[in-house]
């Protein structure tokens, strides 16, 4: 069997997404004093950052911004590597009181979700914890986790893949399908 690149998302398309879940996100947090985002290493931090900077030229509205590295929290930490390589948390103010946005690039199996909602809690207790994903895989999932705001459903097979490319890391702006044919 053959892979197949296909391209289910173009920069437009992801900057589209990004500015209709940053409104939806200022459409229903209005009114909240305390909020801030929280990107998940890598992607996730990324997209965090962009999504402020949206609701900041919207709104013109300061956002606290945090990154989360949850790779000490996973539950299969172990099987993925013996060596893991751990990135900075970030996240320069209190959880305590503040409703929290999760920002990923990729929603699938939701245990990467998990171990986050596990790595903050360790920080303290916020008022509440959204989620924002880009892509939501709707095939895999593991766990009883849904995003607040999501950028595409992808409904694909188990052994498809997905792989967000990001201008901050990759040089360009796409998702891409790796699919068997």
């Amino acid at each position: 069997m053959a892979l197949q690149n296909l391209q289910i998302m173009s920069g437009q398309d992801i900057e589209r997404s990004l500015t209709r879940m940053a409104l939806q996100i200022m459409e229903d947090t209005r009114g909240i004093k305390k909020l801030a985002l929280i990107g998940i290493h890598t992607g996730g931090v990324f997209l965090a950052d962009r999504l402020r900077d949206i609701i900041q030229q919207h709104e013109g509205l300061k956002l606290p911004v945090g990154s989360l590295d949850i790779t000490l929290y996973r539950d299969d930490w172990s099987l993925v590597s013996q060596n893991p390589i751990v990135k900075t948390t970030d996240i320069p103010f209190s959880v305590e009181e503040y409703t929290l946005v999760l920002v990923d690039d990729v929603l699938y199996t939701g245990r990467t979700i998990r171990a986050a909602l596990d790595a903050i809690m360790d920080l303290g207790r916020p008022r509440s914890i959204q989620l924002a994903v880009l892509i939501n895989r709707k095939c895999g999932r593991e766990l009883p986790i849904e995003p607040n705001y999501k950028g595409l459903d992808v409904q694909e097979n188990v052994t498809d893949h997905i792989h967000v490319i990001l201008q901050e890391k990759g040089g360009r702006d796409e998702v891409i399908l790796k699919t068997d044919m």
